[in-house]
């Protein structure tokens, strides 16, 4: 191998999206992050460790009369603006580049709240929309976290 010596046409995918079996009781929202528990069922995101953000929901999906799996949904992988948490945990633009870690469905922070939050994903961005995150469990940030 060889590094590049002419341009290169470089494949890519946009807009991906997967379909995730939901946990007993769960309900999401369409527009919140989802994240999956080790036991690879999906809810709506929220404090806790060992959570890996899978995506935001398409739509609203409800699973609380049901088991493990009864319910699925979908999500997209890409980047996303939520709201920043405020006080010490508040993101700004010198945090572009690092994680951040879920408060829950709809908010992200800076920290790991001692220990009690997982990653989210990777800060884009902060604008007037919020907090841009780049959500997509096969980029590393668990593994790194």
């Amino acid at each position: 191998m060889t590094a590049l010596t002419q341009n290169r046409n470089t494949p890519y995918r946009e807009n991906i999206s997967r379909s995730h079996p939901m946990a007993a009781g769960a309900v999401v929202y369409a527009g919140g992050i989802v994240a999956m528990a080790v036991t690879g069922f999906a809810a709506a995101a929220g404090p806790g460790n060992g959570l890996v953000a899978v995506g935001v929901a398409t739509h609203f999906e409800d699973n609380k009369t049901g088991d493990n799996g009864d319910q699925h949904v979908e999500v997209k992988r890409g980047c996303f603006a939520f709201t920043g948490a405020t006080g010490e945990d508040a993101i700004g633009p010198g945090d572009v580049g690092f994680f951040c870690f879920m408060v829950d469905d709809q908010t992200v922070a800076k920290t790991d709240g001692e220990g009690t939050r997982s990653v989210a994903g990777v800060i884009d961005g902060v604008d007037d929309f919020g907090v841009w995150v780049r959500i997509d469990p096969t980029n590393g940030p668990v593994a790194s976290a």
